[in-house]
Formats: structure tokens, sequence, C-alpha cells
């Protein structure tokens, strides 16, 4: 007998299609931004507070539509979303298909990288701190991925090139509100909120194919420096853009603190990037370059919307 799969790719729902679902688009503008020389069509809100509350409820409870739309299940998401959704994925019949016999110790390992979700792991951290041999976490990874748990990022330089031994990784859910159903709700002041909008805003990306997407990171004497998220052309292997994403307003006052994105644009001839903030709009700019800040809520919207429309073009 022959088992015969079919994989269809089910992302989270994007927070756009949250606002929509929740009928809510009445927040939202069309007006533009500036990026660079140029004014950009961009979705804004008319009131920053008001997305923002959404925003940090999609990242607690709104990657599922069933979740979205029923206050019971919120109310007690371990039961619903980890017994329903990742159960069945980590402990019923698919793990066997990978050669995975402890299914316990999958479940423990996912619960491990859910609560460091965003975070940079090696191996060997990832094995001293999880008590799992090396040559078993690459097994468990690699289902976690074709599961559509998590989402590794591999690591380029400063100059966006692919490093030869891939010694560190990050380490994504591919649904931020996986980590509410695992633990519990956050709140916007707490310290996993940086982590949490990172998570979402790469699951916003995730409704795209075949987009290779990386972090940089480098250490060059002394100095360190990291830019979250870059795209890389899959042709030139060059990089297209990179993104720094925050949950702080800090840097559009002090943009000269943004030492990692200075450095990374340019080292790449980029004159232009994006930060993400709290609630701060504009164009700062510092040292030739034009950083265009924009609230991470506000950010993650687009990126659906978007993807909402090159989807219909095609």
């Amino acid at each position: 007998m022959t088992t015969r799969f079919t994989d269809f790719l089910l992302p989270p729902l994007t927070f756009q299609e949250y606002i929509h679902l929740k009928k809510l688009d009445h927040l939202i503008f069309e007006g533009d931004i500036q990026y660079g020389d140029k004014d950009v069509k961009y979705c804004l809100p008319h009131n920053s507070k008001a997305l923002n509350k959404e925003f940090l409820h999609y990242l607690n409870f709104g990657g599922y539509p069933e979740v979205v739309l029923s206050e019971k299940i919120q109310g007690d998401m371990g039961r619903y979303v980890k017994n329903d959704i990742v159960d069945k994925v980590l402990l019923r019949d698919l793990p066997s298909l990978y050669g995975i016999k402890d299914v316990q110790e999958l479940n423990r390992f996912f619960t491990y990288i859910a609560y460091n979700t965003g975070n940079e792991f090696s191996y060997e951290t990832m094995s001293r701190e999880s008590g799992i041999q090396k040559d078993t976490l690459k097994k468990y990874l690699e289902y976690l991925e074709a599961a559509f748990l998590i989402k590794v990022l591999n690591k380029v330089g400063v100059n966006a090139k692919r490093l030869k031994r891939i010694t560190s990784f990050k380490v994504y859910l591919t649904n931020p509100s996986l980590r509410t159903a695992l633990f519990s709700p956050i709140s916007e002041t707490d310290q996993e909120m940086g982590n949490m909008v990172e998570t979402a805003i790469l699951s916003q990306w995730m409704h795209r194919e075949q987009l290779d997407l990386t972090y940089a990171r480098w250490k060059e004497g002394r100095n360190e420096g990291e830019v979250d998220l870059v795209l890389v052309d899959d042709k030139s292997y060059k990089p297209v853009w990179g993104v720094k994403i925050k949950w702080s307003n800090r840097y559009f006052d002090k943009p000269q603190e943004l030492k990692s994105l200075i450095k990374f644009c340019e080292t790449n001839k980029f004159e232009s990037a994006v930060v993400t903030s709290i609630d701060q709009l504009g164009m700062k700019e510092i040292q030739g370059l034009k950083f265009t800040f924009l609230p991470a809520s506000i950010y993650a919207y687009n990126i659906g919307e978007i993807t909402l429309k090159v989807r219909n073009k095609n």
C-alpha cells in the first residue's frame, strides 16, 4: 500500500485579513508614505492606538479564523488551539514518517522553540538547552518546518553573502498566537513583545511564495551588527532591501543609534530602508540615508494588503 500526500500551504491569517474578518476596515484609509525620494501609496491608520490594540489582539489570538471569531476559544487557547492544532500535528501519525519515535520529546522541543520564537540559535546551544542530540534536533526542525509550525531563517553577512557553514540561524513560529496557546497572552509592555512582533511580520511575508528571506548578522572586531529581515534576489544573490524591526519609538528620535542598519545600507549602497516603531510614522535622514519609520502594525497590515493585490493581479 502506498501513502500519497498532497501539500496544501495554509498560512495563518494575515493582519489585513484579520482586520477585514472583524469588519474593522474603517480603521484604515489609503494615503501615502515617503520611501527614499518617492511617494508610495500606503494604507494608514486613522488612529494608531486603535489599530495597535487590534494588532496586540492579533498577536495573541489572530492567526486562526475560528479563534478570531470566538471569545470562548480565546478564553481557553490552551485547550482549543493546543489540543486541536498542535497535538494533532505533533503527536499523531505524521512524525513517524520522518523517523521520529519520541513524540513527547518532539512536543517538549516545540514548546521550547515556541517560547523562544525569534531568537538566534546554534545547534550547540539548542542541544545544550534542550538536552537533545544534534542529529535528532535537525530532524525535529525539518519536521516542524514541513508541518508548517516553524520557519527557519538562515544568516547572511553584512554584504548579504551566504555563509559557507551554517552555524547559527533564527527560528520563528509561523503564527505568533501559537505562543499564546502554549503559554499566556502578552501585553504591549512585555519584553517578549519585540520577538512576537518580529514573528508576526515574518508570518505576513510567508504568504508570498519563493521569497528568499534571511537576516544579516556580522562581527567585525568589537563591532557586531544585525538587520532583522533581508530579502535576497535569488538570481543576482544581492540584497533587495533590509528592515529593522523594533517595538520602540526610541530610534525615531535617535536614528543615529541604528548603527547596524547604517552599516548595512552603506555596505550594500542602499539609500533607504524601513524601520518599524510602536506608533511613529515619518522619515529621518542620517548620514545621507533616508529611513522610513512605520508603526509595526501598519507595516504588517500593508504586507498582507500588497500580497492580496499581487495575487489578484496574477
